[in-house]
């Protein structure tokens, strides 16, 4: 065990993008785990979008001066409670830093699959893939044989919605991205039908390009230009699940785009945004859907994993400027368990 721990603190509230200036990494002495908890080093780290928002001086959000929270596996590796043995695999959210104390209510003993490396209970199997999972399946209502468009479909979420929509038997899959890389891996590896570069111009003329006869289903992750195209697109009855708005993070106060208000009305549509905290009771149910499509191999992890815990805010900085594909994981550079 290393004799010092590391945390990361935001130091500053960021105007636009943030910069590694807004971070400091803060060295204290490992603590000891007072009675009913546990100590826990840490091994895999999530960073994700939401940890943007958190970021502002907001209600709930990150405080300054004082180590940031996300989602975090670890290994308990001295303890002072019953229900957290030693040598035992944790989830929890005391993640951006080296070690936790934690107590049993507050992390989840992860089950051990056979092949199911731990890193997908940060991807397809933890918040990201449950994100998905319940946008498709509770909110959206996917129906077979239905065309899906998903904007930022290159990220965590987007690759997640991707291969489930396609498992649950989706129709056309259409998808947004930022590069011709992202595109060719959605199309290649993943499922996609067609994948358009958002740079390559109005993102509503694209997705017509793209999806000629409509759309039913839009899970957007941005927002903005995306959003106003996909109402056009929607046929009849179609639904749009709201999961984030990235492209207002680091520019709040944007000017949003313009769509036809009408078109909710005329065409029957539906627009619903969640929270997956609101949907953790689903978490088996998820085990159970792609578990066994993980252990035939007809579902695979999109994964970004950088090594080295003092990478972990240029992983984040990356994925705020697109560097990702799928879900980025920060991972310990000894060796950790698989």
């Amino acid at each position: 065990m290393n004799e010092t721990a590391l945390a990361v603190h935001q130091t500053a509230r960021p105007q636009g993008f943030p910069t590694a200036d807004h971070f400091a990494f803060v060295e204290s002495a490992i603590p000891d785990p007072p009675v009913g908890s546990a100590l826990v080093r840490n091994l895999y780290w999530s960073v994700d979008p939401y940890h943007r928002e958190m970021m502002d001086d907001l209600p709930g959000g990150f405080a300054l001066d004082a180590p940031l929270e996300g989602r975090t596996i670890g290994q308990v590796v001295a303890s002072r409670t019953p229900r957290l043995a030693e040598g035992e695999i944790v989830f929890h959210r005391q993640g951006w830093r080296t070690h936790a104390v934690v107590t049993p209510e507050k992390t989840r003993q992860l089950p051990r699959f056979d092949s199911v490396p731990l890193t997908a209970y940060l991807s397809i199997l933890g918040g990201t893939g449950l994100t998905a999972y319940v946008g498709l399946t509770r909110v959206a209502r996917l129906q077979e044989g239905e065309d899906l468009f998903v904007s930022a479909a290159a990220g965590g979420v987007g690759t997640a919605t991707g291969r489930f929509a396609r498992l649950l038997g989706a129709g056309r899959l259409v998808g947004c991205v930022g590069s011709a890389s992202k595109a060719d891996h959605l199309m290649r590896e993943v499922g996609y039908d067609t994948v358009f570069d958002y740079h390559d111009g109005p993102v509503a003329d694209l997705l017509g390009k793209a999806a000629p006869d409509g759309i039913d289903v839009f899970v957007d992750n941005v927002g903005g230009e995306q959003l106003a195209a996909a109402v056009g697109a929607l046929r009849e009855f179609g639904r749009i699940v709201r999961v984030g708005t990235i492209s207002q993070y680091n520019t709040p106060n944007a000017p949003l785009p313009r769509f036809n208000y009408a078109d909710i009305v005329e065409k029957s549509l539906r627009m619903e945004g969640f929270l997956v905290r609101n949907y953790l009771d689903l978490q088996e149910e998820l085990y159970e859907f792609a578990v066994p499509y993980l252990q035939s191999g007809r579902l695979a992890l999109d994964e970004t994993v950088v090594d080295g815990f003092e990478h972990i805010v240029d992983a984040f900085l990356g994925m705020l400027h697109g560097q990702n594909t799928g879900k980025i994981i920060v991972r310990e550079r000894t060796r950790v368990p698989s």
